[in-house]
């Protein structure tokens, strides 16, 4: 799905944060929200605990950096209105966090991709990625239940002689 503010952004749904093995890097992984294009981004350890946290729904005792930030926005009475991903240079992504201040007006801040979405999924706003960024960084991973249905496919399609050496 295309913003209707920018044709060239596209909405994405947080899919998770993983282990990519075997380096055991966080890897957050960004899903098109009307598509089947990912985008894998890999982030530091505490970024990636900081949103795990809050996907988990996991309350601190106290406000971590990414709660701090929200609590500022929201005493100040401004918002976040989403949050892009705006370009990928030499493997290095860039975000910008699009704040509503009280005349309405967006300010575009500068952020890491990984503390924009941190406090994305605080805030619950949306989520886009520039289109040459998911081109060129983007992946197009098949469903599971397509991947289900080709294996089953190829189960009763099977026979004995298959396996014997030739």
């Amino acid at each position: 799905m295309k913003n209707k503010k920018n044709s060239n952004l596209i909405k994405m749904t947080l899919e998770g944060v993983r282990i990519e093995l075997p380096s055991h890097k966080p890897i957050l992984l960004l899903k098109e929200e009307n598509g089947n294009r990912y985008l894998p981004i890999w982030i530091g350890p505490y970024e990636a605990s900081a949103i795990a946290l809050e996907m988990s729904n996991i309350k601190t005792p106290r406000p971590m950096t990414h709660d701090l930030i929200i609590n500022i926005i929201n005493n100040l009475k401004i918002s976040i209105d989403n949050i892009e991903i705006t370009d990928i240079r030499d493997n290095t992504f860039y975000a910008i966090i699009n704040i509503k201040n009280t005349d309405s007006k967006v300010v575009r801040v500068d952020s890491r991709p990984s503390d924009a979405i941190a406090t994305a999924v605080r805030s619950k706003c949306d989520i886009y990625v520039a289109k040459h960024v998911l081109e060129s960084g983007g992946l197009r991973l098949q469903s599971i239940e397509e991947e289900v249905k080709k294996f089953k496919n190829f189960l009763d399609h099977i026979k004995p002689e298959d396996f014997e050496d030739k």
